[in-house]
């Protein structure tokens, strides 16, 4: 059973969705679309992005998501900002709808 912390991370809303169904929408439409997408949950490390989303030409496009107004964990900023050091994109999205305006947006 998870921990109260836990449960009320996976209980957190977006609109009327949670942050995690927001998530696993946005796999799905970027799928339909033809791109892939990766869960990151890197043994050991905390603060990386929730979602790689793998773009056409070689290029990838880290997703956070998090809360209408949600701010990032220090953690996080620090993981993000090393990624965008190294010249990958990094883009926190609240809704699935922003994650796929951002795929489509960086494959064409």
């Amino acid at each position: 059973m998870p921990k109260r912390a836990d449960r009320a991370c996976t209980e957190r809303r977006v609109g009327a969705l949670s942050e995690a169904a927001e998530e696993r929408k946005a796999a799905r439409l970027l799928a339909g679309l033809g791109l892939l997408t990766l869960k990151l949950n890197v043994q050991g490390q905390v603060g990386w992005p929730d979602r790689l989303v793998v773009l056409p030409g070689g290029r990838v496009l880290f997703v956070e998501m998090k809360l209408v107004g949600g701010k990032a964990t220090a953690r996080q900023v620090l993981v993000h900002r090393a990624l965008r050091g190294l010249g990958h994109r990094v883009e926190t999205c609240s809704s699935a709808a922003e994650v796929v305006a951002l795929a489509v947006e960086a494959s064409e």
